[in-house]
């Protein structure tokens, strides 16, 4: 699995599983990238990453200037992980203002960013990318409805850019990680509002794993499976990408 030559932007790739991917496509070859809110959180992220190379930006996905800026840099590979999955709370317990926010974030700021980067993509002939995506995309669940809307947006806006962009090379993924062990599930048990609050950590899975199949997934070997929803827990993909298969 080689990306040399490859240049990467992950977004909020600071930690989790973005952090995780940096990682991965760096040691796959590409020069990366990646978006964090704080400069305390991108020295963080570069303590974490060690003698793996990979430059830090200042941005945040809904500063439309910063990361219209940051797109300009002409990248071969887009990851769109950064996420929020506040407001938790049913829907006669959250603000609209936070709704809007979450859909802002999940949502809007991807179209955004995928459309910056897709029009340099188009201009050189093709370019890969990957939309985190989640099993709420597909199922609700309670108490995550800002959430569950941005993901199942974000899965229509992938099969719209692999609908329009796919004869001009571009390959659009998504992609679910299942459920990860990340500080996204902190506050999700902190919640204690659905079934996937009362999931044990030790039951989470390593954020390398998807980190791993996001990686396979920007190389040619994964052509076939452009456009489509992907799951980590997927046998043929696990396989593919060279993980272990789940009990």
């Amino acid at each position: 699995m080689t990306l040399s030559g490859k240049i990467a932007l992950v977004t909020g790739g600071n930690r989790g599983i973005g952090l995780a991917t940096v990682r991965a496509l760096a040691k796959a070859g590409a020069t990366v990238h990646f978006t964090a809110r704080s400069a305390a959180n991108i020295a963080a992220a570069q303590r974490e990453l060690g003698d793996i190379p990979a430059t830090g930006h200042l941005a945040n996905m809904t500063d439309r200037i910063a990361m219209a800026t940051l797109l300009d840099q002409n990248f071969d590979i887009l990851v769109n992980n950064a996420a929020v999955i506040a407001p938790i709370g049913r829907i006669l317990d959250i603000s609209a203002e936070d709704w809007a926010h979450s859909i802002d974030v999940n949502l809007t700021s991807v179209f955004h960013a995928t459309q910056r980067a897709l029009a340099h993509m188009v201009a050189k002939g093709g370019g890969t990318i990957v939309n985190i995506s989640s099993g709420a995309a597909h199922r609700p669940q309670e108490g995550w409805s800002a959430y569950c809307a941005g993901k199942a947006g974000l899965a229509m806006l992938t099969r719209s850019v692999h609908l329009e962009y796919v004869d001009q090379g571009i390959r659009i993924f998504g992609f679910a990680p299942g459920v990860v062990d990340t500080d996204m599930q902190v506050a999700i048990r902190a919640s204690g509002i659905n079934p996937v609050s009362k999931i044990p950590r030790e039951n989470l899975a390593p954020a390398q794993e998807p980190a791993q199949a996001i990686a396979w997934l920007c190389t040619p070997a994964a052509d076939t499976l452009a456009g489509q929803e992907l799951d980590v827990r997927s046998p043929d993909l696990r396989a593919a990408a060279g993980l272990p298969q789940l009990d």
